[in-house]
């Protein structure tokens, strides 16, 4: 089982690695996305471009390869899917072709959320929505989503998924500890902003 939790992270790793943001906006045309606002590689840096459709198909993709990795993984043993989850989760926030430096992990994060227990995910996507429409703060919605969501699992689902996600949390927060500074200081831009 260790060779297989090994070949499910690796595999999730690199699955995760792949910077759809990157990849998407220069193909597009519009150079390299890390050039522009806060150089981060996913959705909500894709959308300071100031093209929806690109930050939706960021924020999708993102989803899916998190999704994609449990599913496959998955099928092999449940337990797989787990790991391979993480690994996907990993591979967004430390991409081995960025130099390790990728996104902040949201959308990663609920695509592996989504198969694992979609029910808290539409908890997530609530949250998320709500606090995003009250404050017009990304980050804020997130973070608050990141705290509801271990909560949740650990009413609705095992103990395991759980504590998978109180660990993806608390990285989450983590990669936002400059957009906490930024909230607390009254300076974070709100959704939408150029910067």
């Amino acid at each position: 089982m260790a060779y297989g939790i090994v070949l499910a992270l690796v595999f999730g790793y690199l699955l995760g690695s792949i910077p759809f943001g990157l990849l998407i906006t220069r193909a597009a045309g519009l150079g390299d996305v890390r050039n522009i606002g806060s150089g981060n590689i996913g959705a909500t840096n894709v959308l300071r471009t100031g093209n929806k459709g690109l930050a939706a198909a960021t924020l999708l993709l993102d989803a899916l390869k998190g999704t994609a990795a449990v599913l496959i993984a998955g099928y092999f043993a449940p337990e797989l899917g787990l790991w391979a989850g993480l690994g996907a989760f990993l591979g967004h926030l430390f991409p081995v072709w960025l130099g390790f430096k990728g996104g902040k992990g949201v959308a990663t994060y609920l695509g592996v959320l989504i198969a694992l227990a979609w029910q808290v995910a539409l908890i997530f996507a609530l949250v998320w929505l709500a606090m995003a429409l009250l404050f017009r703060y990304s980050s804020l919605a997130a973070l608050t989503a990141a705290i509801v969501v271990p909560i949740a699992l650990y009413v609705f689902s095992t103990p395991e998924i759980a504590g998978l996600f109180a660990l993806m949390s608390l990285i989450v927060f983590v990669k936002h500890r400059a957009n906490i500074t930024r909230l607390l200081a009254g300076a974070e831009n709100k959704i939408g902003a150029k910067e």
